[in-house]
């Protein structure tokens, strides 16, 4: 059977495996914004238990496997009392694992606005959350954004792990139909080439799209 035969069978099944891969990665995708931005800026917080805090928790995410990360919150925290459905437990450990790599993008990021940007604002009175707001942030995301185009796509490959605790998304159904039909190169053919489109077609195209934005709204297009 040629690749194009394997696709036209087994369609329905790989674009609904595709949707929960699409699903995974966003939801992961915004937890992970989320923490990073947290983490970052707690990194960079004159308190010493919050630097430690966020210290401690980017090198445990770094540190450790993903797949590890995956199999506590899914098969270990139930043991103490916090059960998590299989398809929340997917884009959490995602979502978590990636936002400690994005704190570290974030506090370079700050740390390479120009002091001079942090002094003016310091002179025209802005409170500290003014000044992170308006000034540094818009600046420092500039800066962050093509290496965040990378962790993206890596984000959109790691999501292929969450087929390991039954999550159906495309993984999920390359393996089954591999199990039944023993048909592998078209099988793990065809998720390549949907991983590979929704990297260059997806992911590639918006991150680029913000950084051109993001530079013209700060006046460096």
């Amino acid at each position: 059977m040629s690749l194009f035969e394997f696709v036209m069978q087994y369609w329905p099944r790989l674009l609904v495996g595709t949707g929960m891969t699409v699903a995974q990665f966003f939801l992961a995708a915004i937890l992970g914004i989320v923490i990073s931005l947290a983490m970052g800026l707690l990194k960079l917080a004159p308190s010493r238990p919050m630097r430690a805090f966020a210290i401690t928790y980017i090198e445990i995410f770094r540190g450790t496997s993903l797949l590890v990360q995956l199999y506590w919150i899914f098969f270990v925290l139930p043991l103490f009392g916090f059960s998590i459905d299989k398809f929340t437990a997917g884009y959490l450990a995602v979502g978590m694992n990636i936002g400690a790599y994005g704190a570290e993008l974030v506090r370079g990021g700050i740390l390479s606005v120009p002091k001079g940007q942090w002094e003016a604002a310091l002179a025209i009175n802005m409170t500290p959350a003014q000044r992170m707001r308006r000034i540094i942030l818009p600046q420092a995301l500039v800066n962050m954004l093509p290496p965040w185009g990378n962790l993206m796509i890596e984000l959109l490959k790691g999501t292929a792990l969450v087929s390991l605790i039954s999550v159906a998304d495309l993984m999920f159904e390359t393996k089954q139909i591999n199990g039944s039909t023993f048909l592998s190169a078209q099988a793990f053919g065809a998720a390549l080439i949907i991983y590979y489109v929704l990297a260059r077609f997806m992911v590639t195209p918006f991150m680029r799209w913000l950084e051109r934005y993001m530079a013209r709204k700060m006046g460096r297009a």
